[in-house]
């Protein structure tokens, strides 16, 4: 396979990558979430990377930029195509619970709740006309937008919105070895909840079930896409579950960029579900089986495989002319330094 199955054409003459940041309390469950250390220190997973994809290194804590395991942060990656594509990149506060470290646009958003218990995202319909607001000044400010996500548990609460949706969606997992029954049991138990609603409609599955982002980033679509610029959902399965909304809501879509990983996880469908929904998608190849870095390899067995829109930042550095050599050696390079 090409390092990018699909460049969709673009030849972006002022590229932005954003990434909005958010927590749900979803991610404090043990054993949902893999993106952090310990549950509760999941809900700074969001600060700490954005410290790393700004500065190239977390400054707030004492913190590694890897897995238990070696295996590199996505934000890692991501910080690479910054540099190496001299992006100074946006963040947006759409729900933290603890106060960010970099600077960051702020919809002065809360962070998601239990949708097991509550909903989820009661101000949803405030952050999707928040997020039309930022779209539309953001396509004055560049030609393609690449937004990507840091919400630790968000895959759950994407599999709820999708659910609720109408979609049979399977999802990914940060995780090796995907906590498949956890994230069913909790869909039961929202399901449970939200059944005397269903069908949802429209922004009320982000209220009932969802995360403080996917509202937030429907909304930049509407109001990006609407000056016909060029908008990439830098993500899997969360930005699937972004689609999704954004067509419930007769938004047009536009492009996924992610990565292999995702798309191969046997555990899940992405792919079946991109194409129910009609999304296009570029899958990214970074081939990091073939790097001799041990932890990158672990991408190639299940680990992490795509966060902090480390595929759409590989897919904007090469569709501005990097090659896949250059690319790699840029991403080895920098996990590398770490050690």
């Amino acid at each position: 396979m090409p390092f990018v199955s699909d460049t969709f054409s673009l030849s972006p003459k002022q590229p932005l990558f954003a990434a909005v940041l958010a927590n749900t309390m979803l991610s404090v469950v043990p054993g949902i979430s893999g993106a952090g250390p310990s549950p509760e220190k999941t809900l700074f997973t969001p600060i700490l990377d954005a410290e790393l994809v700004l500065r190239g290194r977390i400054t707030s804590m004492p913190s590694r930029p890897d897995t238990p395991t070696g295996c590199p942060t996505p934000a890692s990656i991501t910080r690479a195509m910054m540099d190496m594509c001299g992006i100074i990149p946006l963040f947006i506060n759409a729900g933290l619970v603890h106060h960010p470290t970099v600077p960051c646009l702020d919809v002065y958003g809360e962070p998601g709740q239990d949708p097991r218990s509550a909903d989820a995202v009661p101000r949803s319909a405030d952050l999707f006309e928040e997020g039309r607001i930022i779209g539309a000044m953001l396509s004055r400010m560049c030609d393609v937008l690449v937004i990507g996500e840091c919400v630790p548990g968000g895959t759950t609460t994407a599999l709820c919105v999708l659910r609720a949706l109408g979609y049979p969606a399977r999802v990914s997992s940060s995780y090796a070895d995907n906590p498949v029954g956890m994230k069913e049991a909790v869909w039961e138990a929202v399901f449970r909840r939200i059944a005397d609603h269903m069908p949802l409609s429209q922004l009320d599955a982000a209220r009932f079930c969802g995360d403080p982002m996917i509202p937030l980033c429907a909304g930049i679509g509407m109001g990006y896409g609407n000056r016909g610029r060029r908008l990439v959902l830098a993500g899997g399965t969360q930005m699937l579950a972004v689609a999704a909304l954004m067509k419930s809501l007769s938004i047009p879509l536009p492009m996924i960029a992610t990565t292999v990983y995702v798309r191969d996880d046997p555990s899940a469908n992405f792919s079946e579900v991109a194409n129910r929904i009609g999304v296009p998608v570029a899958y990214v190849d970074p081939g990091f089986g073939d790097l001799g870095h041990a932890g990158l390899a672990r991408y190639c067995i299940g680990e992490v495989k795509e966060g902090m829109g480390a595929g759409g930042a590989m897919f904007l550095a090469a569709i501005m002319g990097h090659s896949p050599h250059d690319i790699r050696k840029k991403i080895l390079g920098t996990v590398s330094s770490y050690q």
